[in-house]
This record gives structure tokens, sequence and C-alpha cells, in this order.
């Protein structure tokens, strides 16, 4: 935390020159820190994640120190990058070239636009060449940098670019583009290699030898494209999968550029010979990426349990495999909706990898996939084989780039070869290697095509979402004895065994909607059975307009005038509620039969409103967030017995002769050719270097202690001019003695709960989850091993917001037990995980209530927790977030005539059916 801050505070450093409160006519100069201001602007607008926030400092950092210009002298270059980066041995190409080394799926194309943003806002450079390796990587790139509307625009936030959009060249327009050049513009030129390797293959006309076409002349520009390009004088190329460029001729083109300044970026920095790259300045591997737990998905190697090969042939050992990856792709699929029901993100519909081992091999398993014999022809039409054999075909490549589309409808890819750099996909969550090889090798190199996350690049918290897992039942132990070598990648990949019982029962979603909801859909079966069309007509009328209402009566509860829900039945709250449904009912539509389900709605309201009343716990919506901490130094005096005795160092000028004996003399210095700043004000420049002390906030201190620490220096000096001489020569260690002790006084706050706007009401969400069939089971019941309790569905509650719960274990079972049998309790609830906006844990977490209880005079916010974790951190830091909520909403509820609400948290062993409620209370 105290990092964070110190990292905060030293974004907010000086920008002019700040006077002096102590010295009106004297003003520190600070260092300039717009390289800060720049880089820092661009991390919080792109939001970049840590690793390429540091990669972003290291390009912001190397660019002062590096000329940007043509012709560079490249030894010069070099020992300036090996001041800070002494790793570096070589550029490797005629200008200088630097390389960040970055995991896939951490994010490098967004560092290529952060790059592009920071070069163009702080060096003025205007002119930029992106090399794509393939033509996936090519397409993908131009609607990054150049579609404002694509959902991964780079720029996106630079306001900057709002305006003065940045030009994109290609392949395919470069030769056209003739009111192209503006001195305003920005101008990012992106090639496929491969194209750009081509067009620089001369042709023949006629017998006549032909420039190749990127050197050929422009009608537009009056010089070739080529050699427009090689004489910008501010061209910067950046090399995504920079890899693919080390080749002798890639080499040779791109060094015919000249640019200024090359920016390489790759996950996998090793040349076609097999050497690792001489000028990596940063490296995110996909060893720190796993180990960090943030930005990729966690990698699995997956068995069935007690699994022996022996005996099995390979076809029968493929189906097992294959059928087992579905087995973990339903539960994923089903896990996704779940997510997405419960928090409202998007939907993502996950997909299997199938690796096979040639074009034969693969038309085979796609053909046993697409049939009747697999899983009943549940997935014909939902698989897609891709190698050379399909890629001319339209509607396959179509499926295939959409695959990310939650409704394109393919489950399963068939692939012989390995998948294309650059295919971005982040919805595979189970790959299926199938291909006879080397199975450590085809593992780490088949699981970066699957790392990506669907939730904006950031893991749930859910493990089946967080996960992409690998099948690997033949080769199990020899991927596990690779993972012993600790450079393997496998090494931090886990293990997984899975169990058959397990893989056999496929889960299906049960979606719990709230009492009222139930009550509605009975009614919606029992009309669907009148014979009588217009008595159903009139039934469906009446239901109709039911759910209207409610669906009408959340939207209320954020106006004004309304705090209760009694203030449903007051007759200017039925009005608003009436004008919502008739909006709702007339919208967009000539029904014939609107203003009779209109009429209905009205005279069902109050019997409605009564009995919505009696079937919802009234939860106050509060969006309970932590204020940002606050750091600060206190005021303290300093001590100087320890750490401020100098004394002052020989001045001289020493003197060689250079003939002759070559003879060394010295005289002394004498002072007094210019006035240096003050004793205190050369203290004080030193301090404000330190990144957590800002000179505005805390001047007043900086000039007391220093001022403490040169009256003690006086008092052991009797010459000024010695005490003079000591503060010159000693400025840096007397500001780090000061800066010591500052920092044992250096205070942060807790994050505190802000005060929270409270509205009345919410609706009760409806709660989702997955059980297996036949996973029933009455409350009542006695279920046994307890360890069964969380994979089943309890019915019968009669008191209860749902009619259905699941339950994480069996105190919480008892302790529903309780709730239902005990006369004090009115109604009860265990909340979906959207029905409370709670957070804690620095805002990074939502707390879920176990349960939420109303009696006669309270209602209660419960959590049962295990008896020997009831002092943890992480459960008296819920316990406050949770207390916070029931103050703010006691206190909306008491200027309402509502009832007080109150946190009770109970050890586990405490539960017990034979319990009554009020003994907890």
């Amino acid at each position: 935390m105290r990092r964070q801050i110190w990292t905060w505070m030293n974004q907010v450093k000086f920008q002019t020159r700040k006077k002096n409160p102590h010295n009106p006519d004297f003003s520190i100069n600070l260092f300039d820190t717009t390289m800060n201001k720049n880089a820092n602007q661009i991390k919080q607008r792109l939001s970049l994640r840590q690793p390429l926030q540091e990669a972003l400092d290291i390009v912001a950092k190397l660019s002062d120190k590096l000329p940007l210009q043509k012709d560079t002298d490249l030894q010069q270059a070099l020992e300036a990058v090996q001041e800070s980066y002494p790793q570096v041995s070589d550029f490797e190409r005629e200008f200088p070239s630097i390389c960040f080394s970055i995991a896939t799926g951490v994010g490098k194309t967004r560092l290529m636009g952060a790059c592009v943003t920071y070069l163009y806002l702080e060096k003025g450079i205007r002119n930029f060449f992106i090399l794509a390796p393939n033509l996936t990587i090519y397409e993908k790139l131009m609607e990054d940098f150049g579609n404002p509307a694509y959902a991964k625009y780079v720029f996106s936030g630079i306001g900057e670019f709002v305006h003065n959009k940045p030009v994109i060249i290609t392949g395919e327009n470069y030769a056209q583009l003739g009111g192209l050049f503006r001195d305003s513009e920005v101008r990012i030129n992106i090639f496929n290699v491969a194209k750009f390797n081509s067009d620089n293959k001369g042709t023949k006309k006629g017998g006549v030898s032909l420039a190749p076409r990127i050197k050929r002349l422009s009608e537009y520009l009056g010089q070739s494209y080529w050699n427009y390009l090689t004489d910008l004088q501010d061209l910067v190329i950046l090399m995504d999968e920079a890899h693919r460029y080390h080749a002798d001729k890639s080499k040779k083109a791109i060094n015919e550029l000249k640019p200024v300044l090359g920016i390489e970026l790759t996950a996998t920095p090793i040349d076609e010979k097999g050497n690792a790259f001489k000028n990596i300045v940063y490296e995110y591997s996909l060893a720190r990426a796993l180990e960090d737990g943030k930005y990729v998905k966690n990698p699995a190697i997956a068995t069935r349990k007690n699994f022996r090969a022996q005996g099995l042939s390979a076809d029968e050992i493929e189906k097992i495999k294959l059928e087992d990856a579905i087995s973990i792709h339903q539960d994923t699929k089903a896990e996704l909706i779940l997510y997405a029901r419960n928090t409202g993100a998007k939907l993502v519909k996950p997909f299997v990898l199938v690796v096979c081992r040639d074009i034969t091999h693969a038309s085979e398993v796609y053909a046993y996939i697409n049939s009747t014999e697999f899983y009943g022809g549940q997935y014909k039409g939902k698989v897609l084989q891709i190698d050379s054999s399909t890629k001319k075909d339209e509607e396959i490549d179509r499926q295939f780039v959409e695959l990310e589309k939650y409704d394109n409808e393919i489950e399963i890819v068939i692939h012989v070869n390995m998948l294309k750099e650059g295919w971005d996909v982040s919805n595979l969550y189970t790959i299926v290697p199938l291909r006879a090889a080397n199975a450590s090798i085809l593992i780490e190199q088949t699981i970066g095509r699957g790392l990506r996350l669907p939730f904006n690049g950031e893991r749930t918290g859910v493990d089946k979402i967080d996960k992409l897992t690998v099948i690997a039942h033949d080769n199990f132990e020899s991927v596990i004895a690779e993972a012993q070598n600790p450079e393997s990648v496998l090494n931090k990949m886990s293990f997984i065994q899975l169990d058959e019982q397990e893989l056999k029962p496929k889960t299906e979603l049960v979606f719990s909607p709230s009492v009222t909801e139930v009550s509605f859909s009975r009614e919606e079966k029992l009309i669907a059975k009148i014979e009588d069309q217009a008595k159903r007509r009139e039934a469906q009328v009446g239901l109709d307009s039911k759910r209207a209402i409610i669906k009408a009566i959340p939207t209320i509860g954020k106006m004004e005038g309304v705090r209760t829900l009694a203030d449903l039945s007051k007759p200017e709250v039925k009005e608003r509620v009436m004008y919502q449904v008739k909006q709702e009912l007339f919208s967009g539509q000539t029904d014939i039969f609107a203003e009779q389900d209109y009429q209905a709605a009205y005279e069902a309201y109050d019997k409605l409103v009564t009995d919505y009343t009696q079937n919802i716990i009234e939860i106050p919506r509060i969006d309970l967030v932590q204020e940002e901490a606050r750091a600060w130094f206190e005021d303290f005096d300093l001590f100087t017995d320890l750490g401020f005795d100098f004394k002052p160092l020989s001045e001289e000028i020493m003197i060689q002769e250079l003939t002759g004996d070559r003879k060394i003399d010295s005289i002394g210095v004498v002072h007094g050719a210019f006035r240096r700043d003050t004793p205190a004000n050369q203290i004080v420049a030193e301090l404000i270097n330190y990144p957590e002390i800002d000179y505005d906030e805390y001047s007043e201190l900086l000039f007391k202690l220093t001022q403490q620490a040169l009256e003690y220096i006086q008092s052991q000096h009797d010459d000024p001019e010695q005490f003079r001489l000591v503060v010159k020569q000693y400025r840096k260690h007397i500001a780090s003695e000061i800066y010591k002790q500052m920092r044992t006084h250096f205070r942060i706050s807790d994050r505190e709960y802000g005060e929270p706007k409270v509205l009345p009401f919410v609706k009760i969400e409806d709660w989702n989850f997955t059980v297996v069939p036949g996973g029933r089971r009455h409350y009542k019941d006695v279920i046994k091993p307890a360890s069964l309790i969380p994979k089943l569905v309890f019915t019968g509650f009669e008191k209860a917001g749902h009619l259905e719960y699941k339950f994480d274990s069996g105190t919480e079972k008892d302790f529903a037990f309780i709730l239902e049998n005990d006369n004090e309790v009115l109604k009860w609830l265990r909340p979906a995980q959207n029905q409370f906006r709670i957070y804690w844990a620095n805002n990074s977490k939502q707390y879920y209530p176990d349960f939420v209880v109303e009696t006669s005079d309270t209602i209660y916010m419960i959590e049962t927790k295990a008896a020997d974790q009831m002092e943890t951190a992480e459960v008296l830091d819920k316990k406050k977030a949770a207390e916070t909520y029931c103050l703010y909403a006691s206190r909306f509820t008491a200027g309402h005539g509502g009832k007080p609400w109150k946190y009770v948290l109970i050890p586990h062993d405490e539960v017990s059916v034979n319990r009554s409620f009020g003994y907890f209370i």
C-alpha cells in the first residue's frame, strides 16, 4: 500500500519553478517532469496494466537518452542504453532498437499504442511504421489502430487523437492517399511483412525491369513511396512478433528504412538460430504472468483419475480425451452463463480446440464429432475444421473470425498446425492435443492461444472461468516430469486429476426467481390450460398487467417522495407507476388490447402492491465504496545527535604538465566568483527529489527540519566558510539523513467508507446455479456426507424470498432450517450475488452476506463463519463493510418509519437446528 501511495505522490511531482516561502527571491528549479506527466496520463487514459506501465516508463526514459536522429552513432547509443540496462549487448540492427519480451495476452498491441502516443506528445514524432508478421495480425492491427468504433481501439481515451485521428497507411492504400501528408498529422504505416518483402522484389514488363512496387514513383507524391519513407527524419518502427524479423532478408529490408528508433515486441525473444535477443530491455514472461495471477488464464493439465492407457487403442484414447474435454467444456459453459446472470457481465460462449496430427486425421475427428455417435449428435453443425483444405471456404473463414461472438454456433475447432500468431480470442477454454508429438513442447506452444481473459482482460475470481484446461491423459506423467524443470512454463501450471464420476453427470442450469415471479409463472401455466379463447385472453391480460406493474415498481423507488414500500399505496405514487405501465404497454406497438391491459392493470394495482409488499424484504439501494486513502508526513523535530557530523574535504585544482617530467601541482580553490544558493535551499532542493515529498504540501516541514540540521552543523564549525563548504559537499547526505527520519513519520490512513446516496427498496434479484440430475432435496432432509451439500439444490421453503437455494456448507443449511421454523422470523432470503453493492479490500472485492432476515421490529444481515476464522483480517474487513451498510440503511429507514438494520456474525459451532433465531440475536 505504501508503495502505491509513493507512486501516486511521484505522479503529482512539480512541473514549474516553485517559490521558496522563506526566501521569495529564490525559486527551486525542480527537475523537468513533463515526461512523467505525459507518461502517467497515457497510463491512466489507456488503463495500462502494470507490466505495460513499466515498459512505457522505459520507452520514456530511453527516448530522453537517445538522440532519435538518423545515422546515430550506434556505439554511443548502446552505451547510453547500457547505463540503465547493462544486459543489452547489441542492437542487432543498423539503428537503435530495443526489445520488450512480454507474454501473450498481457497486451503488447496496447503497449504499441501507448508508445506511439507518448513519442508523439513528448517528442513530436509523427511518422511510425508497424510491421505485422502475417495477414491475421496485419488485419487486426489495422482495426486496432485505425477504427475508433472497434472495442480494442488502442487510442481510446487519448483526447489529442479525437480531432486529429492518426492516418493509417497500409499495403493497399499507400499509393492512393494523395492528400495524406499534412504537417499536423500523425502517420502510422502498417505493413504485412510478407507484403513488405514481396513489394521489394522487382518485376519485368515487356522485357524491361521495373522497380519493386513499393519503390515506384507515386503520381501523388512525385517520388517513390520507398524514398519518401527512408527520407523521413522521425520514422519510428514498431515490430509486432519481433522474432519474425531477425532473418537476414528481413533485417536488411528494415535497415534500409533508416528509422531513428526501433521498438520490438515478442513473447519469444529467440531468433531463427535459437539465440536469445541481445537487445531486451524488459521482460514479463509467461512464467511471471502466471505467478502474478492477474492478466492471463491459469493453465492446468488434466487427466482422468486412475487412467491407464495400457490395453487401449490410440482411437479409444482419443475418444476418451474428447469426451472428457466436452464434460469440462459443458461445465465451463454453465459457469459462464451463471457468471453473466449473477453479475450482469457479457455472455461468453467457450469453445474447445482439438489439435490433430494431419489433415486426414483432422477430417476423421471432424466426422466423428459431427456425427450422432458423438453425444447423440449434440455437436452436429457446431464443429469447425481449419487447415489448408478448408482455408478457401468463405463460410468457414467467417465462423473462424467470429468465434468470440456469442451467437456464433461453433463450439469445437479442429486444427492441424499451430494457430497463427495474433489469433486473438479470449473464449478458448479447453485444448485437446491429439498429435503424436512431444507433449510438453506441444502444450507450451498451444497454451498461448488460450490465455487471454474474456472479461476486460481480468480474472474474475471464479476458478472455472479463469482456467484454461489442457487434456493430456496419455502424456500426463511425462508432462509432470517436464514440469520439474524450473525453466519450463509447465512448472507454473497446475495439475488436475478428473474423477470419472464427476465427469459423467451433466449439470443443468437452475434459475430460481423471486416468489413473486414464481407466482406469475404458475398463473401462466394455469392460463395455458384455459380452452375458451376469450377467457384465456382475459386471464392473460390480467397477468400481463401485473408483470408490467412489478417491472415498473423498482424504477419508482428512485423518484422523489418514494421512501418505503408503504408509499406505493399513495394515490400520487400509483399514478406514477401507472404512467410507467402505460409507457410499457403502448411503447412502439399498435396492440388493440393495450388499452384493455392498462385498465386491468389499474384495477389490479392495489391488491398486487399488497401482495408484493408481503413477499419482499425492504432492502435499500446503497452503493458502498471506500474512499481513497490519505498519506502524509507528521510534524516532528529532527534528531541530530547521530548522522550529522561532517568534516569538510579539501578542494584543490590539480595541474599536470603534458611534456617533460609531467610534473603535478595543485592550488587551492578560491570561492566567490558566483553566489551559490543558500544552504537551506540546497538541502531542500535535494529533499524534493524523493518521490514521496510534495514541495507544495510540505515546504514548512522541509525548511523547519533543514534549519534544525543546519543549526547543529553550524554549531560544529566556527568558521562560516567551513560551514558553507560542508553543506555544499554533503548536501545529498544531509538530505538523506533528514529523509530517513521523515520516513519514520510517514502515515497512511485507512480507507474509510464515503457517505453514500441511499435509495429505497430494490427488487429481489433472481438466483442462478447448477445442479446435477436428481440433485434436488427438501431442506429438512438429512444429507450424509455433508460434503454433498454444496452440490445439491434444496426446496420446500415457505418464508424465503426464493423457492430454491444452494448452500455452501451444512452450517448454512441448518441455519436456513432455523429460519423456516422460527415464529419470530417473518421473511428471509439468501441474497443473490448482485443483490447488494458492498465493496471492501480497497474496492477490489464485493461482499455477499449469507442471509437477510426480517422480524417484527428489525432486519438482520447474517454471516455464518468457521469459528477459527472469526477474528481473521478478511472476516473483520467484511464485518466493517456490512456494519457500515447497516448504519446507513438504519439512518435512512429511521427517517421514514422503516425497520433498523443490524449485522450478526455467527460462529459455525453455535449453529444447531434446535436453536431459536433469538438465541443468536
